[in-house]
């Protein structure tokens, strides 16, 4: 199953963006869980499908095609009855790409993109669902593996197609980025960095996660994972790992003995406590002309109050 064509198309990526489940199997859109009512009043969920008309893998204007296909027990009202002004005569069809339908439908209109189409099957479906549950939806967001082998994530970022922020996010794409300590503040910032399209994060930390920075970090660690006591960057590396490819744990403190390593990364996080450990790293980088962020913050208790401070220094 290929999603390019979903990548490319405006009306479906709206489709999947807002919440649909969506599979493109040959030539056909395939919308999944979409909820309905049988003749004895059940809701249940059934598949919607479409032929596609792409060119170069992006979609054409179905304005001509007002067919669709179905899996599942003929769609009814909310009182039993079938919904007869969809009906079609059609028998159950064997379309390829082991899609097997149990209906065809036909509602003549003139679709301004697939989108529209979509939708106003679904509208008519899942509309009488609604009047027996008025929660019921096809807006399910289900999770989407990526399908491309040199993806970053291993499921596709829907939140940028979302926000529309898909070339901003791609000037990160590529990037070898480093963070230098991983307590309280390198923690979160993998957390947001790990989030963006940046090639590979190389996490450089020689401790371990002992309990204090439980309370520190992101997420949470269970008592269990705290005895085995993780070395912090095997540890996030195996959490954020989850989600994308391109983290490399590096077990070991930067040092002047080490700070050729750095040289390669196109952007480094300094996130260390000890001032005079991080001299020798900022003149590397800044003899290098590699750009970096130094970057924490303290907490004090003073007079029985917390009062704290936040640093940032950009190169």
């Amino acid at each position: 199953m290929s999603r390019r064509p979903i990548a490319l198309s405006p009306d479906l990526l709206r489709l999947q963006n807002e919440g649909y489940d969506l599979e493109i199997r040959g030539g056909f859109l395939l919308v999944r869980s979409v909820p309905y009512v049988d003749a004895q009043r059940n809701i249940k969920r059934g598949t919607l499908i479409s032929p596609l008309k792409l060119t170069a893998d992006k979609t054409d204007n179905p304005i001509e095609d007002h067919v669709a296909h179905w899996i599942g027990d003929h769609p009814c009202h909310a009182n039993g009855t079938k919904i007869t002004a969809i009906e079609n005569g059609s028998a159950p069809q064997h379309l390829g790409h082991d899609i097997k339908t149990s209906f065809t439908f036909s509602a003549k209109a003139a679709y301004r993109d697939y989108h529209h189409k979509m939708t106003t099957y679904i509208g008519r479906i899942t509309g009488e669902a609604t009047v027996i549950d008025p929660m019921v939806t096809a807006r399910i967001y289900p999770p989407i593996p990526a399908d491309e082998p040199d993806s970053i994530f291993k499921y596709i970022d829907t939140a940028s197609s979302r926000s529309g922020i898909d070339a901003v996010n791609q000037k990160l794409a590529g990037l070898r980025i480093a963070i230098i300590g991983l307590g309280g503040t390198g923690a979160y910032v993998l957390d947001l960095v790990a989030k963006t399209w940046v090639k590979e994060i190389h996490l450089f930390d020689g401790d371990v996660f002992s309990q204090h920075n439980a309370f520190r970090a992101p997420g949470a660690l269970s008592l269990d994972e705290l005895a085995g006591r993780p070395s912090k960057v095997h540890y996030y590396e195996q959490i954020y790992g989850k989600m994308r490819n391109g983290i490399v744990a590096r077990e070991e403190y930067i040092t002047e003995a080490n700070l050729d390593v750095l040289n390669t990364f196109d952007f480094v996080f300094i996130c260390m406590d000890r001032g005079e450990a991080k001299r020798p790293i900022v003149e590397h980088l800044a003899s290098r002309n590699i750009k970096f962020v130094d970057v924490g913050m303290g907490v004090v208790l003073a007079e029985g109050s917390l009062a704290g401070i936040v640093r940032l220094t950009t190169s």
